[in-house]
């Protein structure tokens, strides 16, 4: 099989020659990664990985986005990030709030807010011609984003209050990033011409322990807004798969109600997430995306087990189609870079039909 077969069977809960798998990690990971092959792309990458997913993203081409003395940048939804060091690396935080100021609808709407005509579409043909016979994802985890992505303009303690009391202000923002990303999204799908086979969207519904929000809420201030993206990704014949973190297990009855096709992420060290499970209740309804652990456990296994867990995953919870291998979230920077080898070994060995390493 293509990896473009091997991912539609997938998505399609028919069993393929061997489980797809993905790719998702931290720039520090990346430039290892690169250093150690030789390259200094994330295709390049992904090709000497022998990944089954190319992503493709239409250049942007409105007013060049502010860079700053201390080191910090805004993006295109006007909010400013700057790297932050942690214990192992580094990563992009908030350092400005500007939709926490406002009070009133009138406020946010003066705001300069992002325009889906500032890209190239254009440029996704040739995007998309650059990998032949490979499954092609456009979108990344911001899109949408109602929670995560809002938060990052009007903090984290703003946005669940908002929720919870359906703060006018709020609602009106999750109603701008909706419609940008209906627009954006859809003239990529348009500008492919079906060669695009995934959509990748996110939110973050969960904590470690259980939801943020509850089913009720969820169906109050998204569910709507997530079927009219499902049903307009899935009549250009591609797929929705939906990065959220933590434990949403509550919530899949409703990502299923809403056309949501797989979820992304799958860390099985969060409540009711232990992909086993999730396969043997929801087979045939719901498409899987991760579940290789890096919560720790990648950092800390020995190549052996890896093996023993990567090839377990694709035996089980990839029985029947329904599975697309990845890590749960980033590769975190603090995991050896064998580790890291080791996951996709083990799929190329799976792939070369070659006895596992033990």
């Amino acid at each position: 099989m293509t990896p473009r077969e091997r991912v539609q069977g997938a998505l399609s809960y028919q069993e393929p020659d061997r489980t797809p798998c993905d790719f998702f990690t931290t720039p520090e990971i990346r430039s290892a990664l690169n250093g150690h092959f030789g390259v200094n792309d994330d295709d390049a990458l992904r090709d000497r990985l022998g990944t089954d997913i190319r992503y493709v993203e239409p250049p942007y081409t409105g007013p060049p986005l502010p860079r700053f003395d201390d080191g910090s940048t805004m993006n295109v939804w006007g909010v400013r990030r700057r790297p932050v060091p942690n214990q192992y690396g580094e990563y992009d935080e908030p350092v400005d709030l500007p939709y926490a100021r406002w009070t009133t609808v009138e406020e946010a709407s003066a705001f300069p807010w992002p325009d889906p005509d500032r890209y190239d579409y254009e440029a996704v043909p040739e995007l998309c011609r650059r990998h032949p016979g490979v499954a092609i994802a456009a979108g990344r985890f911001h899109v949408q984003d109602f929670i995560n992505g809002v938060a990052m303009g009007r903090g984290v303690e703003r946005v669940l209050l908002d929720i919870a009391t359906e703060d006018p202000v709020y609602l009106y923002i999750v109603e701008r990033r909706h419609r940008f990303y209906m627009r954006h999204v859809e003239r990529i799908l348009d500008a492919a011409g079906g060669r695009i086979d995934l959509v990748l969207c996110g939110d973050d519904f969960g904590s470690q322990r259980g939801p943020l929000i509850s089913p009720r809420s969820f169906e109050r201030l998204f569910a709507s807004k997530k079927r009219e993206f499902c049903d307009m990704v899935h009549s250009y014949g591609a797929k929705v798969t939906h990065h959220c973190c933590g434990s949403s297990r509550a919530l899949f009855p409703q990502f299923i109600a809403c056309g949501i096709d797989a979820i992304q992420t799958i860390q099985p060290r969060a409540e009711g997430m232990d992909p086993y499970d999730l396969k043997a209740e929801f087979a045939g309804r719901m498409a899987l995306h991760g579940a290789v652990d890096v919560q720790g456990w990648l950092q800390r296994a020995s190549t052996a087990e890896i093996c023993r867990e990567v090839n377990r995953l694709m035996d089980e919870v990839g029985r029947g189609g329904g599975y697309i291998l990845s890590p749960s979230h980033h590769i975190q920077p603090d995991t050896p870079l064998e580790n890291v080898l080791a996951v996709y070994d083990t799929v190329a060995r799976r792939s070369a039909g070659k006895p596992p390493v033990l």
